[in-house]
């Protein structure tokens, strides 16, 4: 390409955000999307990364039916983006402590057969995605500077503790699957959606 694709945002909202800010440890899965590592060592993510990676992810979200992707978030600041996120697009969320066998057990209340999977922490979220991984589930993760990738089919690389940083990808994700779908545009969006009532923690 000859000229650069802009960013959805301006690199500085994914910095005021805390999206590049990864973690002290870095794990080998994720060398390829670290940018620099800054004094006090932490790892800092790759921008350019995080934004082509969350165009390719609403492309391939918008092959499934909405219903049909479930979305889990067993981290306190990730439980409200990403319900607000499923309500978007019209997936299935299950946030907070998840339920064994939700994806495993057609016994259970809680059972549901998505046809991908949406992490919010590889780590903190491993429950479901053992679960997905029997099942053979395609998993979507947003992954740290610290995270194994080994069942993670999809990565997004992005800050997934920090409130301002979730609330900002899962926004940002959502806007852009239904760009793709044509349903809506980022001024809608930005009208509609307050970015700052998905950071809260309420």
């Amino acid at each position: 390409m000859s000229e650069e694709t802009p960013l959805l945002v301006p690199f500085e909202s994914y910095e005021e955000n805390a999206v590049n800010i990864g973690t002290q440890q870095k794990s080998a899965d994720m060398a390829r999307f670290i940018d620099t590592v800054r004094e006090d060592g932490l790892y800092l993510l790759n921008v350019n990364m995080t934004d082509s990676r969350i165009r390719s992810i609403a492309e391939f979200l918008n092959r499934y039916d909405s219903p049909r992707i479930m979305v889990v978030s067993a981290r306190q600041y990730g439980q409200r983006p990403a319900r607000k996120f499923a309500e978007s697009i019209g997936a299935n969320a299950a946030v907070g402590r998840f339920i064994p066998g939700s994806l495993t057990n057609p016994v259970l209340r809680s059972y549901v057969e998505p046809d991908v999977l949406f992490v919010t922490d590889p780590a903190a979220d491993q429950q479901a995605l053992r679960e997905a991984v029997n099942t053979g589930l395609p998993i979507v993760g947003i992954v740290d500077a610290n995270n194994n990738l080994r069942n993670v089919d999809v990565a997004l690389p992005a800050n997934n503790k920090g409130r301002r940083s979730l609330a900002l990808v899962y926004w940002l994700l959502a806007r852009e699957v239904l760009k793709v779908r044509g349903a809506t545009t980022d001024e809608d969006w930005a009208a509609a959606q307050d970015l700052e009532e998905w950071q809260s923690t309420f």
